[in-house]
């Protein structure tokens, strides 16, 4: 068997980062989790209870790996791109990030530009980073629970190959991944968060996601 990428969580002392980084830690991947604080990321990789997981500074986890998830808030996009961005590259970065503005996080707001979280991500990168967007539409608190969970993500990325290395680890998490095409589509599933978001208050929903159906021309169901 292949040896397998070690990967930097950053933001992984978050719900959305923990959960991620639980899973592909006890899929075998090595994991290091990034934050601010190099004391809270030791702490956190210490309740994985994983002996593949610890925890480091954000720029040290990126260095030290060949994959990045970034997996924090709006918010802080952007500065946490600047911090760990001269170690990103020529790396696989994962964007999980989704432009959600609160009080309104079930109103879409979408950048003024239009472009999304996944299109600053680019701006703010260099161009020899591999940059795939995914995970915007599965629930933080499904990914801290334990086996499969029933929910697609959609995996955007310029390079095939970059989408499929991805949805690797999509399926190592317990989740079905599917090809979304090019970065630019990343913007649909950014703010189809805000929708989900909604149709969990308003019908009372755990964790609303989405699944893709259909039939292959073999015959045999998605």
């Amino acid at each position: 068997m292949p040896e397998r990428p070690t990967i930097a969580v950053i933001g992984g002392t978050g719900a959305l980062g923990s959960g991620l980084a639980k899973r592909l830690a006890r899929a075998g991947y090595p994991v290091v989790i990034g934050s601010r604080d190099p004391a809270k990321a030791a702490a956190a990789a210490a309740t994985l209870g994983a002996a593949n997981a610890r925890g480091a500074g954000q720029a040290e986890a990126a260095r030290e790996s060949s994959v990045v998830i970034l997996a924090v808030p709006y918010a802080s996009q952007a500065e946490t791109l600047a911090a760990i961005a001269p170690a990103c590259a020529g790396k696989l970065v994962i964007d999980t990030t989704v432009p959600l503005v609160p009080p309104k996080v079930g109103t879409v707001q979408l950048p003024a530009d239009g472009g999304g979280a996944a299109a600053n991500a680019r701006r703010l990168l260099d161009p020899s980073v591999r940059l795939v967007a995914a995970f915007h539409n599965v629930s933080a608190a499904k990914l801290q629970g334990d086996g499969a969970i029933e929910g697609d993500v959609l995996v955007f990325g310029d390079a095939a190959e970059d989408r499929e290395a991805t949805i690797r680890l999509v399926e190592a998490a317990g989740l079905r991944g599917f090809h979304g095409g090019p970065l630019a589509n990343s913007v649909a599933a950014e703010a189809l968060t805000s929708v989900l978001i909604t149709i969990n208050r308003l019908y009372k929903v755990d964790g609303a996601g989405i699944r893709i159906v259909g039939k292959r021309t073999d015959g045999t169901a998605l």
